[in-house]
This record gives C-alpha cells, structure tokens and sequence, in this order.
C-alpha cells in the first residue's frame, strides 16, 4: 500500500494543497487519514476518486 501526503496528493491531481485541504473538509474530495498527526492518502483511494469522477461525469 503506497501512501501519499497532501502536498504529494495534490501535486498527482493537480491543485493546490489548499484546494485539497478544502475539499478533504467539504468531503468532495479522495478518502484520507491522519497518520502519525499528518493527513495521508492512499494512492489506491485517489485512482479510485479519480475514477468515479468521470464515471459520475458518464451518468
């Protein structure tokens, strides 16, 4: 399982750690956890949030 910080999981997605902190508190946004004290992705939940956009964008 590879893990992914904030920063590492915004620069894959292409936006700002702000707009990845906002959308972690607004619950659009990949699942995350905190680890250690510092907010982490999985990298298997970010493929898979980047593949129920566009199947949401097919419906």
């Amino acid at each position: 399982m590879e893990l992914m910080t904030l920063e590492e999981a915004a620069l894959f997605l292409k936006k700002s750690p702000a707009q990845m902190r906002w959308m972690r508190h607004a619950g659009t946004g990949p699942r995350s956890a905190k680890v250690g004290g510092r907010v982490m992705f999985r990298k298997s939940d970010v493929l898979a949030w980047i593949d129920a956009q566009f199947e949401a964008e097919a419906s």
